[in-house]
């Protein structure tokens, strides 16, 4: 991978965070599920779930994507919520600064065209239900962000296995003067997460 440089050094910083032993348990469960796609040679379709779909999910999806193909492992990575919104502004911010390219087309709910290389496409972002025409509509993992969308959507539609792998909301800084840096931790957090997993996952 062609990685941009300031991508390139978030990257590391991500890989060298120590994942909290109360986490290993949660994300061995996602581990398993990634892994078992894999072996039976299935396409292994990934639906981050929150309810906005605006800062957590898209995180996860951006960085799912990126983590997988850093380690040459094919996946479909999408997210949605049960409320449509807008990618957050504050969380683009964040994958800005973490070194993601993103350009923006159309207004009110834009869609964001994710880079993490010249060389490969973009992870296209923006806010949608769990169901949209846009994500896969079966045979994938709901992978769930939050509590909220956790607990108040017991039954996914499609979904062929549900994995809570939940995260604090930022949104609670908007506003703030550590708004910047709380999302930058989690965003960070969530990246750190995911090449822990896509680094344990053993390739066909």
């Amino acid at each position: 991978m062609n990685l941009y440089p300031t991508l390139q050094a978030t990257i590391e910083k991500a890989k060298s965070l120590e994942i909290p032993e109360d986490r290993i348990p949660i994300l061995q469960d996602f581990i398993a599920y990634i892994q078992k796609k894999i072996d039976a040679d299935q396409t292994v379709n990934l639906n981050f779930i929150c309810t906005h779909n605006s800062r957590r999910s898209q995180f996860s999806q951006i960085w799912a994507k990126t983590a997988a193909e850093y380690f040459g492992i094919e996946i479909n990575s999408f997210s949605g919520g049960v409320e449509v919104t807008a990618f957050n502004e504050r969380a683009v911010a964040s994958i800005k600064r973490a070194g993601f390219k993103a350009t923006q087309k159309g207004v009110g709910n834009p869609k964001y065209f994710v880079f993490y290389s010249d060389d490969d496409d973009p992870i296209i972002c923006f806010s949608k239900l769990y169901d949209d025409p846009a994500n896969v509509p079966k045979g994938f993992a709901a992978v769930m962000t939050c509590s909220h969308a956790d607990e108040n959507c017991p039954f996914i539609p499609g979904a062929e296995a549900r994995i809570p792998v939940r995260y604090e909301d930022p949104k609670a800084f908007d506003g703030t003067s550590e708004e910047a840096d709380r999302y930058d931790e989690r965003s960070l957090q969530i990246a750190s997460e995911m090449f822990y997993v896509f680094s344990r996952i053993s390739k066909a």
